[in-house]
């Protein structure tokens, strides 16, 4: 537990066979449990997870679960998500299964809410240091560009660094949120974020350090991004006004 919270943290992971197993062993020990939502990778990478948890202190904690079919990152976090609130747990945290979250700034993402001042908090690379050199200046470009529309769409003109995925949710925020409406793929945080805004939930930036370790590979592709992105922003946009209607 952390500050009497349980801590659910949530896993997705596709083809993460390389960095999985320390992804997991390096959780916290405070988090209560660890889902990990293997997303029909096409490797062993929930055998590699099973097997870390197993060499763990703590292996009862971790449960994998397996999607027969690939539904995005957007969809094995919305399936953790679920899980997390059926089993008890009031804050939910997302870690990529690459290993591009550093553990050690786990507990700022909880701090805000334990102190009862966020539902969301997400992780701004853009406020630490190490941003101009350790992210490549590509990167750089495209998140500063989708950041500054996702202000736009979303209505949360104070945050930035939309697309980084380091994430910690109130279980009465996710009880919120349709998951079943979140755009499942490429594009989930811009849609959360307007979605969040809907529902009147408050949401907080904090500094995280990025991580480009050995096992980044980056499975965005200019077309990949380019596609969906304008068709999210818009839908999203478009939701939110409606909403108030």
């Amino acid at each position: 537990m952390y500050r009497q919270y349980r801590v659910a943290v949530v896993i997705p992971a596709y083809n993460e066979r390389r960095a999985i197993a320390e992804t997991v062993s390096t959780v916290p020990d405070f988090a209560d449990h660890v889902l990990v939502i293997d997303d029909a990778s096409t490797d062993d990478t929930a055998a590699v997870a099973q097997a870390a948890a197993l060499r763990s202190l703590q292996p009862d904690r971790t449960e994998v679960i397996v999607h027969p079919a690939n539904r995005g990152v957007g969809g094995a976090i919305a399936t953790g998500y679920r899980r997390a609130c059926e089993i008890g747990a009031d804050i939910a945290v997302v870690m990529a299964g690459d290993g591009q979250m550093d553990p050690d700034d786990l507990p700022a993402l909880l701090d805000p809410i334990a102190a009862g001042h966020a539902d969301y908090v997400k992780g701004n690379r853009f406020l630490h240091p190490a941003i101009w050199t350790a992210m490549p200046p590509s990167r750089i470009v495209g998140n500063a560009l989708l950041s500054a529309a996702t202000r736009v769409t979303s209505g949360y003109h104070h945050v930035f660094d939309s697309q980084c995925g380091y994430t910690a949710i109130r279980r009465e925020a996710i009880a919120r949120i349709p998951l079943d409406e979140l755009f499942p793929r490429y594009g989930y945080p811009n849609d959360l974020l307007a979605r969040l805004r809907t529902a009147g939930m408050r949401v907080v930036d904090v500094p995280v350090r990025p991580v480009y370790g050995e096992h980044w590979k980056s499975g965005i592709s200019l077309g990949t991004a380019i596609h969906p992105i304008p068709w999210v922003l818009l839908r999203s946009w478009a939701t939110r006004v409606w909403s108030r209607a």
